[in-house]
């Protein structure tokens, strides 16, 4: 069993879906299409599901400083998970179509507002759907209940903090979650400019799941963080990636391994870029 489980297949979910505190959110998205995971939620859904989209809901507005998904105002968001039933005493599951990049967002933004008792649904709505499992369509009613935030501004690494001395990002142990050949600057298909934050290292996110979108046996998650960050488990470290988005991926496997919970670097590659004087890297890094 993990230290912490935050991974929890299909069936555990199941037995846990008409209890009154159990909330089910679905996160799916698609980059290239913002409004599908709306209109794939619309058409079916895990049953009694609500939706949090992650431009609208899980990001904040996007300014000329910021990352493509910059932290969204804490009174908006708990006035967002009030209106979906999120209370102090929810379980909530959180999932996406598959590999838990989107809903680890989700979790995370809830860890950050102080909600501990938050999970994520291993292999998303594609392993639901799979296993035959009860689904609905159309949108789904909760009753509000009230989300009191508790801000753990601890959790998030700025830009302004790894821009005030760039020669000790190394020191931070920061790992990059995006895939190795964005990391190296070979190719760049969403942002700007290709490359990487000299100092930081390359953990790719997708590592740590399976073809078919399941986590990989934690054993082997922590084996390959751990190795990441250079055998050095029990130091300080944080996590980044294109947006703040699947850098959240790694958090969570470092702390269902016992590792030290890591900072977010919620502005990532896309907001480090804003500033043309930052330094910027190629290669393996």
């Amino acid at each position: 069993m993990p230290d912490k489980q935050i991974v929890i297949v299909a069936h555990q979910l199941l037995a846990w879906l008409d209890e009154p505190e159990t909330v089910v959110v679905d996160c799916r998205f698609a980059l290239a299409d913002p409004s599908a995971g709306r209109r794939d939620f619309l058409a079916s859904h895990i049953r009694g599901a609500v939706f949090l989209d992650l431009d609208e809901d899980l990001a904040g507005p996007v300014t000329p400083d910021t990352g493509r998904h910059p932290l969204p105002e804490v009174g908006v968001v708990a006035a967002t998970l009030s209106s979906l039933g999120i209370g102090h005493a929810s379980r909530v599951v959180v999932y996406d179509g598959g590999n838990g990049a989107i809903a680890a967002r989700a979790w995370w933004i809830l860890r950050w507002l102080g909600h501990d008792d938050v999970y994520l649904l291993d292999g998303g709505f594609d392993r639901w759907q799979q296993l035959g499992l009860p689904t609905s369509r159309g949108e789904a009613r909760r009753a509000p209940a009230r989300f009191e935030p508790n801000v753990r501004d601890a959790c998030v690494l700025t830009t302004a903090e790894l821009a005030s001395d760039p020669a000790a990002i190394g020191s931070l142990n920061l790992l990059d979650a995006r895939d190795a050949a964005r990391f190296r600057g070979e190719r760049e298909p969403i942002d700007p400019v290709a490359g990487h934050i000299p100092g930081t290292r390359n953990a790719p996110f997708a590592d740590f799941v399976r073809r078919d979108g399941t986590w990989r046996p934690l054993a082997e998650r922590r084996a390959r963080l751990a190795h990441a960050l250079g055998g050095a488990p029990n130091a300080p470290w944080s996590v980044m990636c294109g947006s703040g988005v699947t850098a959240c991926h790694l958090a969570i496997t470092g702390l269902e391994a016992g590792f030290r919970e890591p900072r977010v670097y919620v502005g990532s590659w896309s907001e480090w870029i804003r500033d043309p004087v930052r330094p910027v890297a190629v290669g393996e890094g």
